[in-house]
């Protein structure tokens, strides 16, 4: 039998891991809400274990060598495991602080992973074409993931119910295959030292594009949370869908998200660039503020489909153009920032959510469309920069 090459190796490890996160994490907020835990307390939850996330993250990257990393990996998919396993015993259990304690390792976990698997695969091999297939595997095996659970969810198999906790259990299991994977890979253990260059601060602070695409790239994060932060108990509570209806919503409404973005790519991207960023942005922050004026669960509903419709496309114009004009050197520690970045935007945005989540529907997407001018705003100023810089 024909070996598998190592990177396809890491792509199948990644698969199954975004199995693992699509058919647990889409449930995560709904299992909380099942041990008694309200809105605003599992908000702080996913807040603090992203923010936790954020701190560990960097010092991942600052002190952790390329050559080092799979072993860091391994440990971390273990610590996971063992957690997700404890996490299901814990179901239905008053030990609610053990339960805190034990989502926030979660979290912690899976972004560790999410951010780290790319950098592992450079050490094997560091192509285009490679990173757009490991985008391309996980988004895809994590809606994989999720169409499993919107498929099962409620229904009887063998006389078992597959409810919240059942999901966890299988989610852990392809975890176990996605940990037994990575041990069998082999990666470089020796990597080219001027390949690789941690990126200082004044190399970011002399470029003003990078600095304002970093501010940027927080305040449409905190924009996006702070409406969609909390988007399965939006769903099931506000507007009463069934857990499963929920799912196969957010399932279609992402995959049809990709396929519009490849789209988008190849035939639909404007010429001019403010066009773009008008229609990625301009329409969302429409939608919301007539959401928030209105009050209207129809008009929000659509504005919420806009914004998980256009989420993926426009990225060669709102992102690539601007991580493109570093080095190859600095490409993967930067790369550690903007995910730093956005998981910071992401702790901000959910603990607002679950704020304004009490408060009323109307309110999450009115203080988002007040982010959102500032995103915008910023977004323009960087096309004029460019522009005046070409």
């Amino acid at each position: 039998m024909k070996k598998i090459k190592n990177e396809n190796q890491m792509l199948i490890m990644l698969a199954l891991f975004s199995i693992s996160v699509g058919l647990w994490g889409n449930f995560r907020q709904l299992w909380l809400q099942d041990n008694n835990f309200a809105v605003t307390n599992i908000s702080n939850i996913l807040s603090i274990g992203t923010l936790i996330s954020v701190i560990i993250i960097g010092l991942i990257g600052k002190y952790v060598k390329l050559n080092k990393l799979k072993n860091t990996l391994v440990i971390v998919l273990l610590v996971k495991f063992l957690n997700m396993f404890w996490l299901y015993f814990l179901n239905g259990t008053n030990y609610i602080e053990l339960i805190r304690l034990s989502i926030i390792i979660d979290i912690v976990t899976e972004y560790i992973i999410i951010t780290s698997i790319y950098p592992l695969i450079t050490t094997i091999i560091k192509s285009g074409t490679i990173y757009s297939k490991r985008r391309l595997t996980e988004y895809l095996f994590r809606d994989v993931g999720i169409l499993f659970g919107g498929v099962f969810i409620g229904k009887s198999i063998a006389g078992l119910i597959i409810n919240y906790n059942t999901c966890l259990f299988l989610a852990n299991i392809f975890l176990m295959f996605s940990l037994f994977i990575l041990l069998n890979i082999k990666v470089n253990n020796s990597t080219d030292s001027n390949e690789y260059k941690e990126i200082s601060s004044k190399y970011i602070l002399k470029d003003k594009l990078l600095i304002l695409y970093l501010i940027y790239t927080l305040i449409g994060t905190i924009a996006m949370s702070t409406a969609l932060g909390l988007k399965m108990l939006t769903l099931t509570n506000y507007f009463s869908f069934s857990d499963n209806v929920a799912t196969n919503y957010l399932l279609v409404i992402g995959l049809l998200a990709d396929i519009f973005g490849i789209i988008a790519l190849k035939y639909l991207t404007p010429k001019n660039d403010y066009l773009t960023i008008t229609i990625k942005f301009g329409i969302r922050f429409l939608g919301y503020v007539i959401a928030f004026m209105s009050n209207n669960l129809l008009i929000t509903l659509i504005a919420i489909t806009w914004s998980i419709f256009i989420s993926t496309a426009y990225e060669n114009i709102c992102d690539a153009v601007y991580i493109n004009r570093l080095e190859n050197k600095y490409q993967l520690s930067f790369s550690n920032i903007c995910h730093i970045i956005r998981f910071l935007g992401e702790a901000i945005g959910v603990f607002l959510c679950g704020i304004m989540y009490e408060i009323g529907l109307r309110y999450m997407f009115g203080l988002s469309a007040l982010f959102m001018i500032f995103q915008i705003s910023t977004a323009y100023y960087m096309i004029y920069l460019r522009k005046r810089e070409k």
